[in-house]
């Protein structure tokens, strides 16, 4: 189950009214806070949601309920200490992972295994898996979603009940390029003992499990290897989804021999209020652990080491966020990385130079740079805006920094603790890694005529531990279902270089310079005045400082190639991208400068027109690569 980072819920009280509580975490550790920041934490005893009090590092309940004022010396947005959160968070994690095998060496990250890169256990990623899942509901608690309902929603052949993209049985035949038919026999539901709120704090497995076998089901049916394991177990409990304790929805190892068959892994997860709830999306997630193995591309904050959260691949991926996407209903694609690990895919080595496409939806192959290291590579996938990436926040071209010895709680980056898969975000940022969002606009590369990466670009395609990858591509086309770029050195689409400025120089170019410096932070700021004077050349060498350059004070070819980040732009785009465009076109053209908002609003739009027709192009107000090349021949005369 993806993390939950600040989302409003609503919940149960035994001896209550239902009270909104704002809730942080994932089925390993979770914090909750009411409206006004207070942290509060379940009273069993009283049956009601108490403010708590840090003790020691670690939360207790007052005894004082969200119906009255918090007590004195409570405070909001309390945290548990770091020792408490890990404890915490290793005990819940355990359970994920089998027992180890006799004399199985123990694996040193929990992203990293015996299985490179994927979670240890039992995986299932090939021929007819079937498995089985049981509805649930409470004592207090019954369903109106049938069996029935569930039955389409797991194995159903064009199925798009309540706007999900597809079945599940669907979705992970898409994935696997037809590797693996997963179906799931559904039965129930059986009626548990007790309320629902009893199994917040005691696991309803077993009990469930024993009504379902008592009620005819034989496990030998769910066993596709004949070694006694039943392959996968889900149980889905009637009600809206209970983010607390044992009803979070989760996946995790549970051994119980029934006759000769004993169960392996298990995922449990609601049902929701009505089969207008029922969604895709989670149940794929926690089947993608289950079968799989694939890890979490997401960072808890508690583990290998590290107690900072971050956003992994956000909503671009099913293993992270992105089975939330559209509200589960069109959860996103696995991730090349993913699909790789468990030999889904064919691969073409982009190690020699030429033009490359890369077609949307094509989930059989992977486009991979390898590197002299056999552990990180890099690959790139065709993620425009099409199908099950429809709700991701960019579209276009994907490239992925891999290693499978990494792991994404690992945000820093460093050549020793960096992330398992890594989003190369096109616009320099690290909004992933820092935790900023989940994704924006601005994360995946465009039509680009320049050089996008190298080694000298923000971002980079050096390896983790600093030295030259060797990978380039430049010459990406705009998103669609097929884009095509260039791996090695830029084509002759892209034009002669921009002129080499220093000391000294002067002109139209050397104002484009000034302005684009400006644009991108550099210091000291300059009058833009034509003229390359020291500030000009401070300023350049600031810009080289931050993008890890030789710090000579030259605007070469490096140093322009860091600075121009050409992506298509249109009305709407917004961004420093477009500040670069109106600093061109200010350049170009005599008449009422622009204001360099970075905002492509009418009057962007009207001086793009004018400069298509003077120059015999589509005048269709859209800069892409070729309107750009006759942008940038400011700086090439």
């Amino acid at each position: 189950m993806s993390a939950i980072a600040g989302e409003i819920l609503t919940f149960s009280q035994e001896k209550g009214p239902d009270v909104e509580l704002r809730v942080f975490g994932d089925e390993f550790y979770s914090r909750y806070e009411n409206i006004d920041g207070y942290t509060v934490v379940y009273d069993d005893d009283l049956g009601l949601f108490c403010y708590a009090y840090l003790i020691k590092g670690e939360f207790v309940s007052s005894g004082v309920d969200l119906s009255k004022a918090p007590p004195e010396k409570i405070f909001r947005h309390q945290k548990e200490s770091e020792e408490v959160r890990n404890a915490k968070f290793e005990a819940m994690y355990a359970r994920m992972l089998p027992p180890p095998e006799p004399y199985q060496p123990n694996a040193t990250l929990k992203t990293f295994g015996p299985n490179q890169g994927l979670l240890e256990g039992r995986r299932l990623t090939e021929g007819d898996v079937k498995g089985l899942t049981i509805l649930v509901q409470f004592k207090d608690l019954k369903s109106t979603v049938t069996k029935e309902d569930v039955e389409r929603m797991l194995n159903g052949e064009s199925y798009n009940e309540n706007g999900n993209f597809c079945s599940v049985r669907e979705y992970f035949r898409l994935m696997s390029g037809g590797k693996l038919n997963y179906t799931n026999h559904v039965v129930g539901p059986v009626t548990l003992s007790k309320n629902r709120r009893y199994y917040v704090n005691r696991l309803l497995v077993e009990e469930a499990l024993d009504l379902a076998i008592a009620s005819g089901v034989d496990l030998r049916q769910f066993d596709s290897q004949e070694e006694g394991i039943v392959d996968a177990i889900n149980f889905l409990y009637a009600g809206q989804t209970q983010y607390l304790g044992e009803l979070w929805p989760h996946n995790h190892f549970l051994e119980l021999q029934r006759g000769s068959m004993k169960t392996h892994f298990y995922m449990l997860s609601s049902l929701g209020r009505s089969k207008e709830d029922l969604s895709i999306g989670t149940f794929c997630h926690e089947n993608g652990h289950m079968l799989c193995r694939w890890p979490d591309l997401y960072d808890y904050g508690t583990r290998d080491g590290d107690s900072e959260k971050s956003s992994g691949l956000g909503y671009y991926c099913l293993m992270s966020a992105g089975n939330h996407n559209d509200s589960g209903r069109t959860p996103a694609p696995v991730c090349a990385y993913l699909r790789h690990l468990v030999d889904w895919c064919q691969v073409v080595y982009l190690d020699k130079p030429g033009d490359y496409q890369a077609v949307h939806g094509d989930y059989k192959t992977a486009l991979l740079y390898p590197s002299r290291k056999y552990n990180e590579y890099f690959l790139i996938e065709n993620r425009s805006q099409l199908d099950l990436d429809k709700d991701i926040p960019s579209g276009g071209l994907a490239v992925y920094h891999c290693d499978m010895m990494g792991s994404n709680e690992w945000q820093g980056g460093s050549a020793s603790n960096h992330y398992q898969c890594g989003l190369l975000q096109a616009d320099g940022h690290l909004d992933l890694e820092t935790n900023r969002n989940m994704g924006d606009e601005m994360d995946l590369f465009k039509e680009m005529p320049a050089v996008a990466i190298s080694h000298s670009t923000q971002p980079s395609s050096n390896l983790w531990d600093g030295s030259e990858s060797g990978l380039s591509i430049s010459n990406i086309s705009a998103p669609g279902r097929a884009i095509t770029f260039r791996v090695g050195p830029a084509g002759s689409s892209q034009g002669s270089s921009p002129l080499t400025l220093k000391m000294g120089s002067k002109g139209p170019a050397v104002k484009v310079l000034q302005c684009i410096l400006n644009i991108a932070g550099a210091s000291p700021k300059l009058t833009v005045d034509g003229t390359f004077s020291s500030k000009t050349k401070t300023a350049v060498v600031s810009i080289q400082k931050s993008y890890g350059l030789p710090q000579d004070g030259i605007a070469g070819p490096k140093t322009w190639e860091a600075l121009l980040k050409t992506s298509e732009l249109k009305t709407g785009s917004k961004g420093p991208a477009v500040k670069v465009l109106q600093c061109l076109l200010n350049s170009a053209a005599a008449g009422t400068k622009l204001t360099l908002d970075g905002v492509f609003g009418t009057k962007t739009k009207n001086r793009i027109l004018a400069v298509q027709k003077s120059n015999g192009l589509k005048e269709d107000g859209i800069v892409g690569q070729e309107t750009w090349n006759v942008l940038l021949k400011i700086l090439k005369a």
